[in-house]
């Protein structure tokens, strides 16, 4: 048996950490080593067992999580997950706290319909997965104990391309997947775009609210505008939409306008909003007109719907894995022959830029 993923939860409320020790622990890849209702307590802990992962709480009573965060990455980096509430409040820490070193951003599971409680259960043990797998300056361990689950395919949101369909038009538009280690990719890859880039629509793995806190941090330090996408927005130059969290998001046209729709939907791939539905539209309704990045990430979203762009004449580009958090996505996309480059992250804004001249 491979060595189980360890856990330590931190949250002063004790209903949470209750309710997420239940989760992790119903998956058999996750063993929860410590529970705990502040920062000092879980110091106690670690002095005994090492985690591998680590939940945190955004706002706690005798530390917060950021300033234990910063303690964590300057002392002993482990891999953070922050756990945070759907408030204005907290989606800003949770962002800062992704700028501090955390790997990802989980919700705070809530009693409500079965459905919710499946879909987060799914969502948050993926995610503490997902961080165990991640680089903080150096390699982590594979615990040969990431497996693939049965899952949904994008024919949940979107019929296959027909290649055939395709009405000729000169724009560009650019479409972009991310997930474990996105956001800060995601920063380092607009900000070095110009202010005339080509209109571009992007999906990063995130859980409702948050994503609109994350679009207006790069709203406020990039050339192009980047706003949270919201139904039939239009796709421009100039202006990047990320999809809003528990939504899908795909890529339409209407003669020569490009525009999003932004829909319910099953998870797609394990996620919602998926790369693969993304991407799959881009194919159909973009074709060679489009440019597809698949970045950092855990698991297999988008890596058939960038064949499909590619077959499609569409050009692709992954992020390589010197410069990945974790290098799944992209991994994935090239096995399956989907990649036309793949490139450092720090070259893939003057691809971009290259292939939409």
């Amino acid at each position: 048996m491979a060595e189980k993923i360890k856990v330590l939860i931190v949250d002063d409320s004790a209903v949470v950490r209750q309710v997420l020790e239940e989760v992790l622990q119903s998956d058999g890849a996750l063993q929860v080593v410590g529970s705990a209702r502040d920062p000092f307590v879980a110091a106690d802990i670690m002095k005994r067992v090492v985690p591998d992962v680590i939940t945190l709480d955004v706002e706690m009573p005798r530390m917060d999580g950021i300033t234990f965060l910063h303690k964590i990455m300057t002392q002993r980096p482990i891999p953070v997950v922050m756990c945070s509430s759907l408030t204005e409040r907290n989606s800003e820490t949770a962002m800062k706290a992704l700028e501090y070193g955390a790997v990802d951003i989980i919700e705070k599971p809530r009693m409500g319909v079965k459905q919710y409680l499946e879909e987060s259960k799914v969502i948050i043990c993926d995610t503490v997965k997902a961080a165990a797998e991640a680089r903080l300056g150096r390699a982590r361990k594979n615990n040969g104990f990431i497996k693939v689950e049965p899952k949904l395919t994008a024919d949940a949101v979107i019929e296959k391309p027909n290649s055939r369909a395709m009405i000729q038009t000169t724009e560009r538009v650019v479409v972009v997947g991310a997930s474990t280690g996105g956001t800060e990719a995601l920063k380092s890859f607009l900000e070095a775009l110009p202010l005339d880039a080509p209109g571009m629509v992007i999906v990063q793995h995130m859980p409702e609210h948050f994503t609109a806190a994350f679009a207006r941090r790069l709203d406020g330090i990039c050339r192009v505008s980047v706003k949270e996408a919201a139904n039939d927005d239009t796709v421009v130059r100039g202006r990047v939409l990320i999809a809003p969290g528990n939504k899908h998001t795909l890529l339409k046209r209407s003669g020569a306008r490009y525009y999003v729709e932004v829909k319910d939907g099953p998870l797609v791939s394990r996620h919602r909003p998926s790369v693969d539905v993304l991407f799959r539209s881009a194919a159909r309704y973009a074709g060679k007109n489009a440019v597809g990045v698949i970045m950092t990430g855990m698991g297999d979203d988008g890596a058939k719907g960038m064949l499909e762009m590619k077959e499609a004449g569409a050009y692709t580009v992954a992020q390589d894995e010197a410069t990945c958090v974790v290098f799944g996505m992209p991994k994935e996309a090239v096995k399956l022959g989907a990649v036309n480059t793949v490139a450092p992250l720090g070259n893939i804004a003057g691809i971009v830029m290259r292939e939409s001249g």
